[in-house]
């Protein structure tokens, strides 16, 4: 079922709000105004990450489900910037005070927590 996009803009959900904001830099707006910087970091991350997918042992799913969700996450992000010169963030929670982000930046930092988790785990 399709909806209205004016319909969601601005509306309030049961835990967060979808706003369009276009985010000009890095995380919470480090590094604005530095589209080509940003945009090569992109595609340098996203090499590296895809080497590391090809390369991981394919018996340690963990590592490379974590990989995916980085690499998913700096594609979409990456597209958007290259593309448009900033990103899309549209996911506001209301019961925190925290930036707006997107799905891409929650792929990245489901991958970073399961890297975290990996880590400790070894230790």
């Amino acid at each position: 079922m399709f909806f209205n996009y004016k319909i969601f803009v601005n509306s309030d959900f049961l835990l967060f709000r979808l706003d369009f904001v276009k985010n000009y830099g890095a995380a919470f707006n480090i590094f604005s105004g530095s589209r080509i910087f940003l945009s090569i970091i992109s595609i340098i991350f996203s090499i590296i990450l895809i080497n590391l997918i090809l390369r991981k042992n394919s018996s340690n799913l963990i590592d490379l489900f974590s990989y995916s969700f980085f690499l998913g996450g700096t594609i979409g992000n990456g597209i958007d910037r290259i593309a448009k010169g900033y990103v899309i963030d549209f996911i506001n929670l209301n019961f925190i005070n925290f930036p707006v982000f997107n799905i891409a930046d929650i792929s990245i930092n489901i991958g970073f927590i399961i890297i975290i988790f990996r880590i400790l785990k070894k230790k």
